[in-house]
């Protein structure tokens, strides 16, 4: 009897897989169009290569983009022109892993890092990865995304999760990365003040992570009363600010500095705009201190008409911004699989994977109260 290398048996095993990946149950998806019509309808063949899983998706979030994408059909340079499938939260199982995956098994627990990169480009070999121009991202047009039963996505981008660990929590994951890509850029510190603006998902996921870092004391500011009786729930100690339409930025950026120094807080360094509104990106701007910065989060118009950009220029206030995430997912992955942090309260509304149209339909709905919508398949 001869003993085989760890590579001889892993091509063993390899040769065993199956080359195809048939689906055992149909495979519903949640599309929309250049008509700006939103409907459930079979999902496309699913055709896995050799470095690629299937993934049963288990839960999928609602985001604001797929909002945007139906509604109005191009976000920066990503245009609708043809159907396609939406969705980029997602959590689910490996079903089916390609004959040259070595890091996933059929079992496996995985969260889906959407955005596939070529990994040879001057961003992604430098570390920044997220820049790179040639990016697929799963459930940006043209590229399918997760809002479906059966996901096809390379192996590379698939980031096992803990048995600890919801599947509600495993989709998290993503928008939680999106603001700790941010926080990473722009960290607030221990006792430092800060404003967030916007109490929908992604602010809240930002009010938490500044309570998280030791911020205080926090504003969070939003036009919307009841996000911000939320978000007086979902992080106590807050200091909940509502901003007017019919007033300026400067009229509503006083409000919340105001806000801070009542509390004995003092200008903050970081503001961190979560809705990428022009007014509230505006606003964010007259709040820092002199030499601060604004972490734009959020994502918005692509051009702006009334930006106070002398303003920013003599108090040397600097506008930043993110694209997505980089690195974030397994210091992302650490946080949500302890008790540390708990942003399932965020997550107002479930839905079946059947009912995905009424879920994005609900999410467009101010009146409905969703926050954050997830899309579930048992």
């Amino acid at each position: 009897m001869t003993l085989q290398s760890a590579e001889e048996l892993s091509n063993a095993s390899n040769e065993r897989r199956p080359t195809t990946f048939r689906s055992e149950l149909p495979n519903p998806a949640l599309w929309t169009d250049e008509h700006h019509d939103v409907y459930m309808k079979e999902s496309p063949v699913i055709e896995p290569g050799p470095h690629d899983c299937v993934v049963r998706m288990r839960c999928n979030g609602i985001c604001g983009s797929d909002l945007h994408f139906w509604k109005v059909g191009v976000l920066a340079s990503l245009v609708v022109s043809c159907p396609y499938v939406l969705g980029h939260e997602g959590a689910g199982e490996v079903v089916w892993a390609g004959s040259q995956v070595t890091t996933l098994q059929p079992g496996d627990r995985v969260s889906v890092e959407p955005g596939v990169t070529c990994g040879t480009c001057y961003e992604c070999t430098s570390g920044n990865y997220n820049l790179c121009r040639t990016v697929e991202f799963s459930g940006a047009p043209p590229y399918h995304g997760s809002i479906r039963r059966y996901h096809t996505h390379p192996a590379k981008w698939l980031h096992k999760i803990p048995d600890n660990m919801s599947w509600a929590n495993g989709a998290l994951l993503e928008p939680l990365s999106v603001v700790m890509h941010g926080f990473e850029r722009s960290p607030v510190k221990i006792a430092d003040s800060t404003v967030v603006l916007g109490a929908g998902p992604i602010g809240l996921i930002a009010l938490k992570l500044a309570r998280l870092s030791g911020a205080m004391p926090i504003v969070i500011a939003d036009i919307d009363p009841s996000r911000l009786e939320f978000a007086k729930r979902f992080v106590p100690g807050c200091l909940p600010v509502q901003f007017e339409l019919s007033s300026s930025p400067q009229e509503n950026a006083d409000k919340a500095v105001r806000a801070l120094r009542e509390a004995g807080g003092d200008l903050p360094k970081v503001v961190y705009e979560c809705t990428g509104v022009e007014s509230s990106v505006a606003a964010a701007t007259y709040i820092p201190r002199p030499a601060g910065e604004v972490m734009v989060i959020g994502v918005g118009k692509p051009l702006a008409n009334n930006m106070p950009l002398m303003h920013l220029s003599l108090a040397e206030v600097d506008l930043k911004f993110i694209n997505r995430y980089n690195h974030s997912w397994p210091k992302a992955i650490r946080l949500l699989s302890s008790d540390f942090a708990d942003l399932t309260p965020i997550v107002t509304h479930q839905f079946k994977l059947e009912e995905a149209d009424e879920a994005i339909k609900s999410a467009a709905d101010r009146s409905k109260g969703v926050i954050k919508a997830h899309i579930i398949d048992d």
